[in-house]
């Protein structure tokens, strides 16, 4: 008989999941307590931009003209329990406020609800990025609290999704993960996956705490290859080198790779900054903080390159913001994404903002986000309106509407031909024959 799948929790990760596994074949069952968002989700809509997920929920949502009807959602526990032979939990693990530490009351809070219902055997399957040691503990909470005791067991999966590519990355993933304490759940995932292994997906199985690392261990070293290219931006500044040529040089070094090397104003989001901090906070709590010290660096690489970033905006407007009109283009964290949790875009035009600064953003998906954050703001509907009559343009969020906008166009309507560019990604020598004095991070001025 087919597997039933439940997926816990219908953010980002969990949408995206649920609607994935029901493109793979599988009935699923999608849980959240949000009603709004499950009305949401049950007419084929989804609570946040991700290119392709919400064509992809409507092909499966039962209820949809034309769709497989393969996928529905609810708020009860209940009714998850009794559909569900794998459940698969991608319920959010934010940063506690003022510690580093990973809060775990989501997770925790979704197995106790869950637990009481699970009558027969089942695989519980953490998606969720948790602290190391974490499924070892919940493994038995779950026993003690199911009615069907050890026939209930846990496998830990951790999620590697994109933003901008969730749907590519979960239907074709580049590895699967799997945490087990027994072959029964191996063979269910194997199950689960059968599709993407079939594909070439490699299938990875470890013990619980190694899958646990894995995720913080990849963002770890992602964050460090981005710091190490803005640290070398600043060297490159104070010694007029460019760090873009720099880059394109060591990339071409097989063992350092092209990736990752653009400098700009650090990164964002809702993933890599607090997954740090919280790797850090629990190599403390083990014992080995002094293995994670140079992470504390890397943070304050990132954080640096926000403030560098309005220093250097304050220059080009000559050295204060008062009476100025400074253009953001971007609020996002990333292109691809209306994700403005931690965005250095938004970081800074809020400080430009704070600092007097009339500041007028645009972004082609994370206006409405935006302003929830940041309400004093202005925003503007179009690249065009956000920089009329703008004494600085600045391009934060790497969009490619942005690296296609011309340079006549808006010096038409600017009151300064200026710009900054964080995210080293517009062409210098296209805006600079269009009359703009162009300045990017860790680039000669001219």
């Amino acid at each position: 008989m087919a597997l039933k799948i439940t997926v816990i929790g219908t953010g980002y990760l969990g949408a995206t999941h649920a609607a994935a596994m029901a493109e793979l074949g599988f009935e699923v069952l999608g849980l959240d307590v949000v009603p709004e968002k499950i009305e949401m989700l049950q007419r084929g809509e989804v609570p946040m931009y991700e290119p392709g997920l919400e064509e992809l929920l409507r092909r499966h949502v039962d209820g949809i003209e034309g769709a497989s009807g393969r996928l529905r959602f609810t708020t009860s526990y209940e009714e998850a329990g009794a559909f569900g032979d794998v459940h698969f939990v991608c319920v959010n693990t934010p940063q506690k406020h003022g510690e580093y530490a990973c809060d775990m009351s989501y997770v925790e809070s979704a197995f106790d609800a869950l637990a009481p219902h699970l009558t027969r055997p089942a695989l519980v399957v953490g998606k969720s990025t948790v602290p190391v040691g974490s499924a070892a503990r919940l493994a038995e909470r779950l026993a003690a609290a199911s009615p069907a005791g050890a026939q209930v067991e846990l496998a830990w999966n951790p999620e590697f999704l994109r933003e901008g590519f969730a749907v590519k990355d979960t239907l074709h993933p580049d590895r699967i993960v799997v945490g087990v304490a027994g072959e029964r759940g191996e063979e269910l995932l194997r199950e689960v996956y059968a599709t993407p292994i079939a594909e070439g997906s490699p299938f990875i199985v470890m013990d619980y705490p190694t899958s646990e690392l894995v995720k913080t261990s990849a963002n770890s070293f992602l964050a460090t290859k981005i710091s190490f290219i803005n640290a070398m931006a600043e060297v490159c500044e104070a010694a007029d080198g460019d760090v873009v040529k720099l880059a394109e040089a060591i990339g071409h070094d097989e063992r350092i790779g092209k990736k990752f090397l653009r400098a700009g104003i650090g990164f964002g989001g809702g993933c890599l900054p607090k997954d740090l901090r919280a790797f850090m906070a629990r190599a403390g709590e083990l014992g080995a903080d002094q293995a994670l010290t140079f992470l504390r660096e890397i943070d304050s690489i990132n954080m640096r390159r926000r403030g560098h970033m309005v220093e250097l905006t304050r220059d080009a407007v000559g050295g204060g913001f008062l009476g100025k009109r400074v253009a953001v283009l971007g609020a996002t964290f990333k292109p691809d994404s209306d994700d403005v949790r931690d965005s250095p875009a938004l970081n800074v035009a809020g400080q430009i903002h704070l600092q007097g600064g009339q500041v007028t953003v645009y972004d082609p998906k994370g206006m409405e986000n935006a302003r929830r954050v940041f309400p004093t703001l202005a925003y503007a509907d179009t690249a065009l309106d956000a920089v009329r009559g703008a004494d600085v343009v600045l391009h934060l969020t790497e969009w490619r509407e942005f690296r296609e906008l011309d340079p006549a166009a808006l010096g038409d309507v600017v009151a300064e031909r200026r710009i900054l560019d964080g995210r080293n990604a517009l062409d210098p020598q296209l805006w600079r024959k269009a009359g703009w004095t162009y300045r990017a991070l860790g680039r000669p001025k001219a």
